[in-house]
């Protein structure tokens, strides 16, 4: 029975007088408690994260929408909330504003929202004059503002009593100045002109309630969510929650990070305790001579059982805790790095408490006594008079539990391939994870007898190199156990690394491509913060223009999968301001089936890959959500190819402008002369088809960066963890190299096997990770993009040469030192 009970004599002296066979396990452990603990901490961040209420500060209830879609998966006792964010905001009726002022203990409710408008150039917010109640804003001139007018802050240069135009999502109106405010770059309506110049007639962002005097937050809150009731989803927020209406990022924050912790943060834990606990046996079958002596002496199983797990549970808790240190370290870095790249809101904190670190400590001391245990096991059975004679022969790479686990896992690999190998888009990039952990799962299963055969047949080239070839190839197939703990680290860095960076690469290469061919504009008119609501009939209207197309950029949620594994995907979609048979004329996204020509409200173009995904085509309806969460079930006219550098989803602009905060066009595609295109400049930025593709790249920086990230941090994890090991089996290897010192050989030859056999490791490691990578990119790149993995050869040969370059510098230092008290002759 596995008894880890207190510290015992025979554990305390082996790491105090053999502290070096301690080191790498300690090594090991700390890493994986690094990797744990920052993945811990963001996913806590993400369940955690609020923002305090600012604009709302003075309302301590708000009512806002629910800003998730929820659709139910499944049937009976395994039904469950497939749910997911709105890509916009969701709004509310306005005629819950006199509901919730009508509740008991309410002083006032306001309807409130928010929008830019423009004037000359400039950018400006518009609210209405009643949330005046919440910032505090004061007139300076003037009076509040009736219908047809507004107040203007004092930096604009109009008068009381003159007349501006503002652009608004309505359009362009002409106002009279009623009044003055110190509040910079924001205008003020009528509460009722204001939702309806909103975009959004009808609707508001969010309800603020004010309460009488001695009537409670939660009293309150309560008679509030009684009057409202459930309408559109109304929901009652106090506290820190009233900090999320006001932030619509603040969901997309929570659900990178929840995805960062928890997804990637799992992958991550799986591969650095795998790894871990791969050395941890390492070290304990290092070992294997002095635990056969205390058998042979006399020890009980149970004692030598129980020393093991007392050195796990002497050096786990210290690598824990100091793996917690560097872990904080890594979340505060990537947090950062996550905010300056405007992914996270600057008001989030990222959150360190005692539970993940807890965590953390404590993983790390199950997965050191669990690898200890396990790899205790042979050693404690072994009868007296054998343990000497076992332990002097390399064990047979096959195991009783091990090797059928390992084919099984190879099957389910070869399965999980077939199936995304057969299907398309989100499902075959789910299928293709699962590619890859079960590949990994069978390398660390059947290592043993992966080493052996890799030995032999990399050992038949390595004969041709002399006698350090030979001795290299000999000593990895007696020792194919030894091979399989160096092997299987490398296998995961490269594995990781590959699948990470070339789908990045692969997706970068295929919308760059996209988008080179989908343009056929000859100038392209942008602004980051949207067009004039007018732009595009202005610049059809500019002589020697002769088509000109407004985009709209937006999202929308798709249903997607099929059963259990049925999703709302966020999809990109543009609105086409114009007709069908001018968009034909300035884009090319290559029609498979049904034409453009048809595209007018209530209908749709999508593009190959979510008609795959969603198994619909040209006739039929695609359900789907628009960004504020509205259903809608436009026709199919079209399916195209080249949505991905585009727009998977292509529809009328009036079909999304009123769910949209901003119903602006980002762009605007135009047929004209060079000479017209000067006069286009006043519009925006114009550029050619190149200028804009290079813009574009601009918006996927992020996704780029968090696959290399990731990527590094993996790849850096198993690269340590390989070196660590590599450290190990070479120090470990004393008394052979001294051995090969007396009988003759050279100092030059005893390095040149080394070298080879770090050169059989690295090779054979690459190999594997490279297949395992591209029996993964194959089809999820190929699902999700219709395209074949693209590897840029310089990129793969830095990740080719760092592992050989890591290999051989990590046997070849050890390597020395211990030769260095050898003898120099025999």
């Amino acid at each position: 029975m596995f008894t880890p009970h207190v510290p015992n004599g025979l554990a305390r002296a082996a790491v105090r007088f053999k502290p070096s066979s301690f080191v790498g396990t300690f090594v090991a452990l700390l890493l994986a408690a690094a990797i744990v603990s920052a993945c811990g901490i963001l996913l806590e961040t993400g369940l955690r994260a609020s923002i305090p209420a600012d604009r709302y500060a003075k309302a301590p209830v708000v009512v806002a929408a629910d800003q998730r879609v929820h659709m139910t998966v499944g049937s009976g006792e395994g039904a469950y909330d497939a749910a997911a964010p709105v890509p916009d905001t969701a709004r509310l009726p306005e005629s819950l504003v006199g509901k919730a002022a009508s509740a008991p203990g309410a002083a006032a409710a306001i309807g409130d929202v928010s929008y830019s408008v423009r004037q000359d150039g400039s950018l400006l917010t518009a609210h209405g004059w009643g949330s005046t109640a919440l910032t505090g804003a004061r007139l300076l001139t003037g009076a509040a503002p009736g219908t047809g007018e507004v107040v203007v802050p004092t930096g604009t240069e109009a008068r009381v009593g003159e007349k501006i135009t503002l652009d608004t999502p309505a359009g362009v109106r002409e106002f009279r100045v009623a009044g003055t405010t110190a509040t910079e770059a924001t205008v003020w309506f009528a509460d009722r002109q204001a939702v309806q110049l909103s975009g959004h007639p009808g609707r508001v962002d969010a309800i603020a309630v004010l309460a009488a005097r001695s009537t409670s937050t939660g009293t309150l809150a309560d008679r509030v969510r009684e009057a409202v009731g459930h309408t559109a989803g109304a929901q009652v927020h106090t506290g820190d929650d009233r900090g999320a209406v006001e932030d619509a990022e603040l969901a997309g924050a929570e659900e990178l990070l929840v995805g960062l912790g928890g997804s990637f943060g799992g992958v991550a834990t799986m591969v650095a305790v795998f790894t871990a606990a791969g050395t941890v046996a390492l070290s304990v079958g290092q070992r294997s001579r002095e635990f056969a002596l205390l058998r042979a002496i006399g020890a009980t199983p149970r004692q030598l059982r129980r020393t093991i797990a007392t050195e796990s549970l002497l050096v786990a808790p210290l690598a824990g805790a100091l793996g917690c240190l560097p872990g904080i370290a890594l979340a505060h870095w990537w947090f950062g790095q996550l905010q300056d790249r405007g992914a996270i809101p600057e008001a989030v904190a990222l959150r360190v408490s005692w539970l993940p670190l807890t965590v953390t400590v404590a993983a790390t001391m199950l997965t050191a006594l669990g690898a200890g245990y396990f790899a205790a096991r042979r050693p404690s059975k072994t009868k007296p008079g054998l343990a000497l004679a076992q332990s002097a022969v390399e064990r047979p790479p096959f195991g009783w539990i091990r090797t059928p686990l390992g084919i099984a896992a190879l099957a389910g690999g070869v399965a999980f391939a077939g199936v995304a190998a057969s299907t398309s888009g989100e499902d075959a990039a789910n299928a293709a994870l699962g590619v890859v952990m079960f590949f990994m799962l069978a390398v660390g299963l059947l290592g043993p007898l992966i080493a052996r055969i890799c030995a032999a047949v990399i050992g038949f080239p390595l004969r041709a190199a002399g006698a350090s070839g030979s001795l290299a190839a000999a000593n990895s197939r007696t020792n194919s156990r030894r091979l399989a703990s160096a092997i299987t680290p490398i296998v995961l860095a490269m594995a990781f690394s590959c699948t990470l960076v070339f789908m990045q690469t692969s997706q970068e290469r295929v919308i760059a491509h996209q988008q080179r061919d989908a343009i056929t504009a000859d100038h392209i008119v942008s602004a980051p913060a949207g067009l004039a609501s007018d732009a595009t009939e202005r610049a059809a209207a500019t002589p020697g223009v002769t088509t000109a197309v407004g985009l709209l950029r937006g999202s929308v949620l798709v249903p997607t999968g099929s059963g259990g594994d049925r999703r709302l995907q966020t999809t990109s979609a543009q609105g086409i301001i114009g007709s069908g048979p001018d968009l034909t004329k300035v884009q090319d996204l290559d029609v498979r089936s049904g034409s453009l020509t048809g595209l007018r409200p209530g209908t749709v173009a999508i593009d190959t890959t979510l008609a795959g995904s969603t198994k619909v085509g040209t006739g039929d309806r695609l359900a789907l959500r628009l960004p504020d969460g509205t259903k809608a079930a436009p026709k199919i006219v079209a399916v195209y190819g080249r949505g991905l550098g585009t727009g998977l989803v292509t529809l009328p602009a009036a079909d999304l402008s009123t769910h949209v905060t901003s119903p602006h066009a980002s762009d605007l595609l135009v047929r004209a002369t060079p000479a017209a295109a000067r006069k286009l400049a006043a519009l925006g930025t114009v550029t050619d088809r190149s200028g804009y593709a290079a813009a574009q790249d601009q918006s996927r920086e992020l996704n780029a960066w968090a696959n290399t990230t990731m990527a590094a941090v993996l790849g850096g994890f198993a690269a340590v963890a390989a070196v660590n090991t590599l450290v190990m089996t070479v120090l470990d290897r004393r008394r052979e190299l001294t051995m090969l010192r007396l009988v003759g050989s050279t100092r030059r030859q005893v390095m040149g096997m080394i070298r080879w056999e770090a050169l059989l490791v690295t090779v054979a490691g690459a190999a594997l990770g490279t297949a395992i990578a591209l029996a993964t990119l194959v089809p999820m790149v190929k699902g999700l993009t219709g395209e074949s993995p693209y590897i840029p050869p310089t990129l793969y040969g830095s990740f080719l040469a760092a592992t050989i370059g890591l290999g051989l510098a990590a046997v070849t230092v050890p390597a020395r030192s211990a030769l260095r008290g050898t003898a120099a002759r025999p």
